[in-house]
């Protein structure tokens, strides 16, 4: 009898392990990227049961254990998340495509596009890592909608792009929020300058309510979330990089050789109604080159600037992991060498404009149990640049106004050139080379660490993180100064068209001298905690969190010290995977207000509709994924119109001249005294934005992605000036009251194709943004006509006095409307009387062009081509609707002893020239010709090729005979051309700055 209970037991069991075979089978896949290509390091587990799990192998392939009717879960290293079906019999192809990649929003909240109800654009690695730039900014001009990134000339550490999200919104601060790994970071200390384009996965820019509803205060203006490099599943990545540039000034303002000079300044003295400076004989000097000492020619530019400089990127990349561990580490080296000629002519130093950077990062992510995980990410930046002389002698500023007829480069004797007018510290080449150089070193910290514990033992879906970020950076300046004599010989007397008697200047003296000191520190602190719970029933889809953050912010100085708080709760509610809706209530505080307008409530609420997803789009196969969505919120800010602003203040008075000390006759040694500052700013609130956005995003036709966006913002309680509600007779600094109201409205557009046929690829895409202002109220003082208002005009709008050409005569002045300007001459710029009083006066002045400061429209498109590994990518930027002053001395010469430019010379009234663009050449200041109007305004927009790559791919045939994984190998251009309308230089380079660049560069990648 018990033979036979064991053996009915045994059958029992063999049945059943044939019946579980019968159930479970193994399923084998593949995981591309939108292009087809191979994604390794993905985690691929059972919906139900997350232990069961396996990772893709370099091809992109998995193989796992699973029933016909479970649900695979694939996630990728940069947390990019897809649920699939498995197909019965068949192998997957499981493409990540749109609606599967993440949106990072920050504070551990990542959700795919599909669930996703915010305004976020975002641009992944291979769009950034392809630009041979320093930094990530400079990486993302028009290949993400909603971002408005312009370019900065200049020494290369401070070649850092200023931002803008949705443009210019509000009458006080404008500035973004960065956040790095969902931390904030301080882009007034160059933060984003600091971040390599080589560690950075992706950026995405939040723009609406529903995306930065959980930054409080900071982000108002939008936030630029800057997600880097993590670790991989099960996977071992090895990767480096050179690249090697040559670097070429571009559009180089031409400046009038000495003859043209002479002639122009003769002109100016004579329009002036004063004697000529330079004599026939001093003409002819400078025509024939005959007496270079004593009449030079020196064309400072090219003295002073060589033809090419270089850059130079070494990046050294380890990436992997396990299932219980993930790393990603990342060694990067950046040197520069700037375009000052000669620079090596002292012994014992250099005075080339020097830049030179290490930046270390390291992101590690460790399971420490199965519930309990640990992330550590810590980068540190090392840098040493150097610049000829010191910033303040203003070598660009002097090579735009010393003019090329001044002195020479150095005289006779050797002496550096320089005479009273000019003194040595004018002279270019002498602060290029000969006066010393200044050195800097900067060095950064940013080290947080997070902790994720799963609470699911207290109740199913229960989570908690606690997270601290420490950052620390400091810059130092060092001078090593050197200074010489200057002088030159001038003529005294000619004879017969010969210079007989001569008469020698000199000045200077000779030494050196050695400085140190701290430019400027700079610490902050973050701390945030979270308690969240996340479930599934059944259709029903619930995450909820509580927030709390705070930053403490300090740098050297006093009273500088910031501290910021944010408590908050988001819900996450979504159902039958088709509707979702978000709702957030924050509740922030900043020791910049007073004590009333802390904690005050911002509620967000965002709302999406998934139509592919409904039993009516299923039998279509043209509609891949469609989502629209929609977002209000109230988010407040912390600005201010100064530290301390409720307070009562007492300053500094005047003198009491009824006790004029010793000398009764002289009152100006009376005692001082005190007045009352400026009235406090009582009873306020908070600015706050209101904020709309509608949207809707579609992926059709297996490749092509297309999103577009209306917004609408209302800024109201914005902190402005009282004083054009008072009168100055009542003799008081007027407060400010919190009456400001500015409305701003757009549209956001975006588009991607990505399409594989055999080995060709392509991949096309495009950007565009527009945004106008309106300024609704701002307490403005009572104007004699309307159209003189700010109020009713877009911000940053633009007044002038319109030209209607130039006086051709004294009789055409005396018969002209009178310019309440100044004394006018034959040359001066005529204007129009817009209000027809019989007179042209400030009350003539009417709106004009657009902001000066941010474009109304910013786009840019790109192009991608590649067959069998050869490749094409260009990526164009442009900007319409924006404005140029032209206000330099570049455009304005000859005023101070400055120089003229050959434009500015060309260009000029004259009699035989009367409908010249500029007035006629003057050493004066003449008011009527200084005032703003049409003469000085330029179409500043553009459209540049910012990137373009011809680079080959060498074939995975040949690389696994040597087991290596990659290899590439391109040439690059960037900043190759621009079509815009200024005549004179780059429209990002306008006046006395540094040139833009081009650049050439040829570089590899290899990957094992």
């Amino acid at each position: 009898m018990k033979k036979y209970k064991i053996t009915v037991l045994a059958m029992l069991l063999c049945a059943s392990l044939k019946g579980w075979a019968q159930e479970g089978s193994n399923v084998l896949g593949k995981v591309v990227d939108k292009l087809g290509n191979p994604v390794e390091g993905v985690l691929v587990s059972i919906e139900n049961n997350p232990l069961v799990q396996v990772t893709t192998d370099r091809n992109g392939q998995f193989e796992i254990t699973a029933d016909k009717d479970n649900l695979l879960r694939v996630r990728t290293g940069k947390d990019d998340t897809k649920v699939v079906s498995i197909k019965d019999g068949k192998e997957l192809t499981i493409i990540l495509d749109f609606s599967s990649e993440k949106v990072n929003y920050g504070f551990g909240l990542n959700q795919t596009n599909a669930e996703s109800t915010g305004a976020v654009s975002t641009v992944y690695a291979d769009q950034i890592d392809n630009r041979s730039t320093f930094n990530v900014g400079n990486a993302l001009y028009g290949n993400v909608a909603g971002l408005y990134t312009m370019q900065k000339t200049g020494e290369v550490w401070d070649q850092i792009s200023s931002m803008a999200i949705r443009g210019q919104k509000t009458l006080s601060n404008s500035g973004i929020l960065l956040v790095v790994d969902g931390l904030e970071r301080d882009n007034a200390y160059q933060a984003l300058n600091y971040i390599s384009p080589e560690e950075v996965e992706s950026v995405s820019i939040l723009r609406d309510a529903a995306a930065v509803a959980l930054y409080g205060f900071r982000g108002a203006n939008g936030v630029v979330n800057i997600v880097t490099k993590r670790g991989k599943y099960k996977s071992r990545e090895i990767n480096f990089s050179y690249d090697h540039g040559f670097n070429y000034q571009t559009r180089i303002p031409e400046m009038a050789d000495a003859f043209t000079y002479a002639n122009a300044m003769n002109e100016a003295l004579a329009n002036d109604g004063k004697s000529a400076r330079y004599s026939q004989d001093e003409l002819n000097a400078f025509k024939s080159g005959k007496y270079p000492y004593l009449y030079p020619n020196v064309n400072w530019m090219d003295e002073v600037f060589r033809d090419c400089g270089t850059t130079d990127i070494a990046t050294l990349t380890f990436r992997g992991g396990s299932t219980k561990m993930r790393y990603f580490t990342m060694l990067n080296l950046q040197n520069n060498r700037g375009f000052i000629k000669n620079a090596d002519a002292n012994d014992g130093y250099s005075t080339q404009s020097k830049y030179s950077r290490v930046n270390f990062r390291s992101n590690l992510d460790i399971d420490l149990t199965p519930k309990t995980r640990l992330q550590a990410n810590i980068s540190g930046v090392l840098n040493e640049f150097s610049r000829p002389s010191a910033n303040g002698d203003n070598l660009i500023g002097k090579l735009y106004t010393v003019p090329s007829a001044a002195f020479p480069i150095k005289t006779e004797n050797g002496l550096w050139g320089g005479n009273n007018t000019w003194s040595g510290d004018y002279n270019p080449v002498y602060l290029a080379q000969g006066h010393g150089y200044t050195k800097g070193h900067t060095r950064a910290l940013y080290a947080d660490m997070l902790l994720r514990q799963d609470l699911s033992s207290v109740t199913k879906g229960l989570g908690a993180s606690i997270r601290v970020g420490y950052d620390n950076l400091a810059s130092y300046w060092e001078d090593h100064r050197r200074s010489e004599k200057w002088g030159m010989q001038t003529v005294s007397q000619w004879e017969n068209g010969e210079p007989i008697k001569f008469n020698d200047i000199t000045g200077g003296s000779v030494g050196t001298s050695e400085s140190a000191k701290l430019d400027w520190q700079y610490r902050s602190f973050n701390f945030q905690a979270n308690v969240d719970w996340d479930r599934h029933f059944g259709k029903h889809d619930i995450y909820s969190m509580l927030l709390y953050t705070y930053k403490y912010d300090d740098r050297n100085g006093t009273n500088v010290t910031l501290y910021t708080q944010n408590a908050g709760w988001y819900t996450h509610y979504g159902f039958n995977n088709r509707y979702f809706a978000d709702f957030t209530l924050m509740f922030s505080a900043s020791n910049k207000l007073d004590p009333n307008s802390r904690w005050l409530p911002a509620p967000t609420i965002g709302l999406s509709w998934v139509i592919s997803n409904e039993d009516f789009m299923k039998k279509q196969s043209v509609i891949d994924f469609m989502k629209l969505r929609a977002s209000f919120g109230i988010i407040n800010t912390d600005n201010t119109p100064y530290d301390g602003y409720w307070y009562n203040k007492m300053a500094g008075g005047g003198t009491y001249p009824v006790v004029g000390g010793n000398n009764d006759s002289n009152f100006s040694n009376g005692d001082g005294g005190w007045a009352e500052g400026q009235l406090p700013s009582l009873n306020g609130t908070v600015e706050k934005a209101y904020k709309y956005n509608l949207g809707l995003d579609v992926s059709l036709l297996k490749g092509l992605t297309f999103t577009i966006d209306g917004f609408y913002e209302r800024r109201s309680d914005i902190w402005v000036s009282a004083s054009g509600q008072n009168s100055s007779i009542l003799g008081i600094t007027s407060p400010y009251k919190n009456a400001g109201i500015v409305d701003s409205w757009g549209t956001e557009i975006g588009a991607d194709y990505s399409k594989s046929i055999g080995d060709f690829k392509l991949r096309l895409g495009g950007t565009f943004s527009y945004n106008r202002s309106k300024v609704i109220e701002m307490l403005e003082e009572p104007k004699a006509y309307d159209y003189l208002t700010q109020t009713g005009k877009p911000l940053g709008q633009i007044w002038g006095l319109q030209a209607i050409g130039h006086f051709v005569d004294q009789a055409d002045i005396d018969n002209s409307t009178p310019q309440q300007f100044g004394p006018v001459k034959p040359g001066d710029i005529k204007y129009k009387d817009v209000n027809d009083d019989g007179v042209i006066n400030s009350n003539d002045m009417i709106p004009m062009g657009y902001s000066s400061a941010w474009p109304e429209i910013y786009y840019g498109f790109n192009v991608g081509l590649e067959w069998k590994g050869l490749g094409f990518d260009a990526s164009f930027q442009g900007v319409a609707n924006y404005t140029a002053w032209l206000t330099s001395s570049v455009y304005r010469p000859l005023i101070n002893n400055t120089s003229i430019s050959q434009y500015a010379y060309d260009n000029r009234w004259t009699p035989e020239n009367p409908t010249a663009r500029f007035p006629r050449l003057t050493t004066e200041n003449v008011d009527n010709n200084t005032q703003n109007s049409s003469v000085w305004l330029q179409d500043r927009s553009f459209l540049k090729l910012r990137n373009c790559e011809i680079y080959y791919k060498l074939p995975s045939s040949w690389l696994n005979k040597i087991k290596m994984k990659t290899a590439k190998v391109y040439v690059r251009g960037t900043d190759l051309f621009s079509i815009d309308k200024i005549d004179l230089s780059d429209p990002e380079a306008i006046g006395d700055v540094w040139p833009a660049t081009r650049s050439i560069h040829i570089g590899f990648s290899l990957g094992i």
